[in-house]
């Protein structure tokens, strides 16, 4: 009980997953800013799984608890790939019911699944059946013309069936046809009263929102309403803003930590990561926005994209970078006198 119970208590805020963004060094480096957040891989595909990619799975324990999202549209691929991954120790395994990209449409899984509930249906109840973890789904609230009050709680109707206890629900329909996948996060309208309908139809099941949400007063506002938050492109901008969650969402009577502390925490990470061999742009490229808003952020930026992909690069790159950024300010203020 006491770990469904702090399970319970991770849900209420989220790192989405992203493809090319959440992997392991992006999900190690979200630990040092929140201990608490519920972190995602990136959507791997359930045939890349049971062919053998397991560096695909490979995490490390800081980065717990963690959710695996796989895509596909086969049962018994998805519940096979369920099955690696439990074994890998992930917190839960989730179900891509929601991508809008090419790739996914050409393999007939992520947003596609939508237009046939009952196989999303099918795919959780294999891959429950082959797993002891949770299994969820993260989907959107309609898909094409598929787009209707009834439509969008259908399909919750039909995945809550399965005994499905959590879904997480993007506040845009997709366009599968003319729409980019950037454009599919930005262009369909946010309805957000469309979610809180959800919640308030199936009271007992777990709702996390997604889509349009980038503060964290935002964030408890939209607590309020449902159980749990996730944000996405808005960590990519300003992952400062990721520091603030366990205080501000969890109640941690820790001290959160200054942009200056982070930065040296991940340059102590940056070490880590080029002795295992991983160049440091793969962490330092997750960094370009921590002091956005700040005076000098435009030099800070410049220095790090300009020197982190340089053959040999390590971790003195975010120091430098950070240099330049605070002798830019002394000389300003040197000026003013």
């Amino acid at each position: 009980m006491q770990k469904q119970f702090e399970l319970s208590g991770a849900m209420r805020f989220s790192v989405a997953p992203m493809v090319d963004v959440t992997d392991s060094v992006f999900r190690r480096l979200a630990r040092l800013f929140s201990k608490k957040s519920m972190l995602y891989t990136e959507m791997i595909a359930a045939d890349a799984v049971i062919h053998g990619k397991n560096y695909l799975l490979e995490f490390h324990d800081e980065e717990l608890p963690c959710v695996l999202q796989l895509g596909g549209s086969d049962p018994k691929k998805l519940a096979a790939a369920a099955k690696i991954g439990a074994g890998f120790g992930y917190t839960e395994i989730n179900l891509n019911a929601g991508c809008p990209s090419d790739k996914v449409q050409s393999g007939n899984f992520g947003a596609v699944l939508m237009k046939t509930p009952d196989l999303i249906a099918d795919c959780v109840k294999a891959m429950q059946d082959a797993v002891s973890v949770p299994v969820t789904v993260k989907t959107r609230i309609g898909v094409d013309e598929d787009d209707s009050v009834d439509f969008t709680l259908k399909l919750v109707e039909t995945i809550a069936a399965t005994g499905c206890r959590h879904v997480i629900l993007h506040a845009r329909k997709a366009w599968l046809n003319g729409l980019s996948p950037k454009e599919n996060r930005t262009i369909p309208p946010l309805d957000y009263e469309r979610v809180y309908l959800v919640k308030s139809v199936f009271p007992n099941l777990r709702i996390t929102i997604n889509g349009g949400i980038t503060t964290i007063d935002a964030v408890k506002d939209q607590l309020k309403r449902v159980d749990g938050v996730m944000l996405g492109r808005a960590i990519i901008d300003n992952p400062f803003i990721l520091s603030k969650v366990d205080s501000e969402i969890f109640g941690s009577i820790e001290p959160m930590p200054s942009r200056e502390e982070l930065l040296y925490k991940a340059v102590d990470l940056a070490a880590k990561i080029k002795a295992e061999g991983i160049p440091v742009h793969h962490l330092m490229r997750h960094l370009l926005g921590l002091f956005n808003s700040c005076p000098g952020a435009r030099l800070y930026r410049r220095y790090l994209s300009e020197h982190m992909t340089q053959l040999g690069a390590g971790p003195d790159v975010l120091i430098k970078a950070y240099k330049s950024m605070t002798d830019a300010r002394k000389q300003e203020g040197n000026y003013g006198n």
